[in-house]
């Protein structure tokens, strides 16, 4: 991971397998506002709307707030649990404008793919590094996203050169091997002691019938992490994941990024038009087929084990949000209102990273210089709330303060 002094500009249009010496064009605002949103979702936790919501309990505003920056228990869908899938998207979708812009400086094919091997180590490390914080040892896991991305990242590359009917191949191929692979594994039986898998007592989200087989830690991916996560130095045994997450989940989730590939190769082959039609029309097909299986007992939508029909759902919802943007601010033109969001877009790592790594610290000092009661101003139930402002826009000084200089996190 290193800073640096420019902006990495998007790639033309022209063959990703010819160099050209054609200037690059501007940045994609669009896409870089998506990722501006999805980072201060991300970021936006810190303004506790559950809290607030528990403090105004007859409140639908807050509850409605406060449902949608939380993940859901098992399945369906909140606005929170559209982060993990809209960024492992974006990866995708700059995947055909990262290649071509390698391209274009003449870089081999063996030199890019050690590129992006070295990319993907480097994220499955930072990994472990913000897993590991206030841990006495190594964390070692693997359902972080930026993790889980690193995982899957060499195999999208690799998959960005092949031919489109392949990519959409491996893409039914992975979601398909992947469904069959946990069908096939035994399903919990009705005496199946969930407590010892760290199942909440009085848990009302488990399926029945044969959708069971995606029910939480009694699954292919518990068994596979049961055997794999105890391989590496660890404080005490694993046992389960308190959230369910697996390892695993990085399998379908290089799904994710393939739907995001085949979205960023529509918006170069498109240029200089905008495909928002066919990026609704592809959004709601998929949308569709992961209702379709969910409904059905198929496979049903969970994104914390990141099932095929989450895959799917998601990836569609993620194509109408870019579809959204593009609309808005390359259709429309509305471009002035989409820049605070292309300050933290253009710099989602360094985004990432405050958020992770400096949350206490600005809130440590708030308190220390300026007490508690200014952030009583509007009663203790808003305090979580003001707070979380104050840091936020705290964050987003930085990242503006890094926008004004230039500075800008790549791995």
């Amino acid at each position: 991971m290193h800073a640096t002094a420019s902006i990495e500009k998007p790639a033309t249009i022209e063959s990703p397998t010819q160099p050209t010496t054609a200037s690059a064009p501007p940045r994609n605002m669009a896409v870089d506002a998506y990722r501006g949103l999805v980072m201060l979702l991300m970021m936006g936790e810190v303004m506790s709307f559950a809290s607030v919501a528990r403090a105004y309990p007859d409140s639908v505003f807050w509850r409605i707030l406060g449902y949608n920056q939380t993940h859901v228990p098992w399945a369906g869908m909140s606005l929170h649990d559209t982060i993990q899938p809209g960024f492992t998207f974006l990866v995708g979708v700059a995947l055909p404008y990262s290649i071509a812009s390698r391209v274009r400086k003449g870089e081999s094919f063996r030199k890019q793919l050690l590129h992006a091997i070295w990319r993907s180590f480097l994220l499955v490390i930072l990994g472990f590094f913000l897993r590991s914080l206030g841990r006495p040892q190594t964390y070692f896991t693997f359902e972080d996203t930026l993790t889980q991305i690193g995982l899957g990242y060499t195999f999208a590359f690799m998959l960005a050169y092949c031919r489109p009917k392949w990519q959409w191949t491996a893409l039914g191929t992975i979601l398909f091997g992947y469904w069959l692979a946990w069908a096939l594994y035994p399903a919990p039986g009705p005496g199946f002691n969930y407590a010892a898998v760290g199942v909440p007592a009085g848990w009302t989200h488990n399926f029945t019938g044969f959708a069971s087989h995606w029910n939480m830690n009694s699954n292919l991916g518990q068994a596979f992490d049961l055997w794999f996560l105890n391989l590496f130095p660890r404080a005490s045994r694993f046992v389960f994941n308190d959230g369910g997450y697996l390892t695993l989940s990085f399998i379908p989730t290089l799904g994710t990024m393939l739907i995001g590939l085949r979205a960023g190769e529509w918006f170069r082959s498109a240029a200089p038009k905008i495909p928002v039609r066919k990026f609704l029309i592809a959004g709601a097909l998929l949308m569709i087929a992961g209702l379709a299986l969910h409904f059905t007992g198929i496979c049903p939508i969970v994104k914390r084990i990141w099932t095929p029909s989450w895959t799917l759902f998601s990836g569609g919802v993620c194509l109408y949000f870019l579809g959204a943007f593009s609309w808005i601010v390359d259709v429309k033109g509305y471009r002035r209102w989409a820049f605070p969001l292309m300050v933290v877009g253009v710099n989602s790592i360094a985004a990432y990273l405050i958020a992770h790594l400096w949350e206490d610290f600005f809130v440590t000092n708030l308190h220390v210089n300026f007490g508690y009661g200014i952030f009583r101003v509007f009663g203790t139930g808003l305090e979580p709330l003001m707070l979380g402002i104050t840091v936020m826009l705290l964050y987003w000084a930085c990242l503006y303060w890094m926008y004004r200089k230039r500075l800008f996190l790549r791995i």
